[in-house]
């Protein structure tokens, strides 16, 4: 009898383009396909390597002269919040998240338009039809929730869903050590709530109670200031060429 061996994945590699993070830079990334019976097992491989996934793709830069993307991941169960995270998840007590297979809405689609308008006016992700929200969320080979945040009600105990407008929402995979948060969004309108600590903060909460020791966050970048709030989350491990080892924010010179 012959047995064939499953084919490798084939790896493929970007032309330079400008870096969105840093001026003056230009990236590349090298990607290969996340489809089959083996996306799982291979997903969770390559996100344990550094690779970030979207739709049906798994991804890593490969820029030719910076290194400044490093993967990040939450410890969870060593995980303990500051002063100012006590905060936030007291602010937002009044929401709960209903985590759900990946399907798309037009609710939710109205909330990811207001919230590019408002947050990303530059990104290319503003010309993202309905269509390609859809696939975004339902193109995965891979097990990828949903969650949805709304108020509680006077049901949700019983039901474990909120009622009324639909606040946040985040698009994450479970992996076989870890929640890997994929995208999130939010209202724009209610930026004093810090929605994006706190769907942090729910995802550390969700991991913990499943018995998963990491949420992944994909990659923080020194000297970007959109990916400065990462380093919030202590204690966190970043990966280097000697593997994942932790890593301290006073690093960097930030406060602890």
């Amino acid at each position: 009898m012959t047995h064939h061996q499953p084919p490798s994945p084939q790896f493929f590699l970007t032309a330079p383009t400008a870096c969105p993070y840093l001026e003056g830079q230009f990236e590349r990334k090298v990607f290969t396909h996340l489809i089959g019976d083996r996306a799982k097992d291979l997903n969770d491989l390559l996100t344990q390597g550094g690779f970030r996934r979207s739709q049906n793709i798994a991804y890593r830069p490969a820029c030719e002269t910076c290194r400044a993307c490093v993967s990040t991941r939450i410890l969870v169960n060593e995980f303990e919040p500051t002063r100012n995270m006590k905060r936030v998840a007291a602010r937002n007590n009044d929401l709960v998240g209903d985590m759900h297979d990946a399907e798309p809405s037009t609710e939710q689609y109205s909330l990811f338009r207001r919230y590019l308008e408002a947050r990303h006016k530059r990104g290319g992700m503003l010309e993202m039809s309905v269509l390609d929200y859809a696939m975004m969320v339902e193109d995965s080979h891979v097990e990828t929730k949903v969650i949805e945040y709304r108020r509680r009600g006077p049901d949700t105990f019983i039901t474990g869903k909120g009622v009324g407008d639909l606040v946040a929402v985040a698009l994450s995979d479970r992996m076989g050590d870890g929640l890997s948060m994929v995208y999130s969004f939010f209202d724009p309108e209610l930026e004093d709530r810090s929605l994006g600590t706190f769907m942090i903060l729910d995802h550390i909460a969700r991991a913990r109670s499943m018995g998963l020791p990491h949420v992944y966050l994909g990659y923080w970048v020194n000297g970007s200031r959109k990916m400065a709030y990462k380093v919030r989350f202590q204690p966190q491990e970043h990966l280097g060429p000697k593997g994942w080892e932790r890593f301290r924010t006073d690093e960097v010179g930030q406060d602890k």
